[in-house]
């Protein structure tokens, strides 16, 4: 850190990016647990985690063993039973998310009302000792949200937060959304990715890669899927990924 305290840039590979950017590499190991009950002793380079189960003694020991860590954050929806709760005013909080029934869709056009929230979220996170972020429901403009949001909408307000991450000194990643890969990406530090090879859109955010920037695969168990062949095409394409039950509790197979 430099003495007035902002982060601190450096070069990554080949691009100037800031710092926490260079704890994620191509290749990395990774695991990814959000629900009870959480194992923290993996042989792997990084975790994402709900930062509700989790101790900033959990996340310290975590970096003294080499291992960096990304805090979930949904910038998309409400969660029920959130903290913040209160800070959301009714107009911005639109349809109950369908799949996810505790969650309904935030109107992300108001910058005015949620930057202000997600920073504080962020800041919680950094508090907490975590290295980066996963900003989840990046995909409103592909939903029936009870707002007309656009794809434009979305990246605005997505490269507004990866500012907010990283004048924190956190990296951020890209959450799904393969069509907006293009606008996103220089911006984002990694991409997290659900079920891409079994919904086949790898290949669609393939880009990161190409930029020295990691791509983090999650596969589910509750949809046919022959694992081994697909950890031979997530190799080719230089995919970190994982096969995990749709909750995203502890249990997790590893790609050879």
């Amino acid at each position: 850190m430099q003495a007035n305290g902002k982060a601190l840039a450096m070069f990554c590979g080949q691009f100037l990016v800031a710092a926490p950017a260079c704890a994620f590499s191509v290749g990395d190991t990774w695991d990814w647990q959000l629900t009870e009950p959480v194992d923290l002793d993996r042989q792997v380079r990084v975790m994402d985690l709900h930062p509700d189960l989790v101790t900033s003694e959990d996340l310290a020991a975590l970096r003294q063993r080499g291992v960096r860590t990304i805090c979930y954050v949904s910038i998309g929806t409400l969660e029920k039973g959130s903290a913040d709760t209160r800070a959301f005013p009714d107009d911005v909080l639109g349809k109950t998310y369908e799949d996810w029934p505790d969650e309904r869709f935030l109107d992300v056009r108001r910058l005015d009302i949620l930057l202000p929230i997600m920073k504080a979220r962020f800041e919680a996170c950094k508090d907490q000792g975590f290295d980066a972020i996963e900003p989840d429901n990046m995909d409103v403009h592909d939903n029936d949200s009870g707002f007309p949001i656009t794809a434009d909408d979305i990246v605005a307000y997505v490269a507004r937060l990866a500012a907010i991450a990283h004048s924190l000194d956190l990296a951020i990643g890209q959450k799904n959304v393969p069509d907006l890969t293009a606008d996103l990406i220089g911006h984002m530090d990694f991409l997290i990715a659900e079920s891409c090879y079994q919904d086949k859109w790898c290949a669609d955010v393939g880009a990161y890669v190409r930029e020295d920037k990691p791509i983090f695969d999650a596969e589910y168990t509750d949809r046919p899927i022959d694992f081994p062949e697909a950890c031979k095409a997530a190799a080719q394409q230089n995919i970190t990924m994982i096969l995990k039950d749709r909750d995203l509790t502890a249990p997790v197979e590893f790609c050879p």
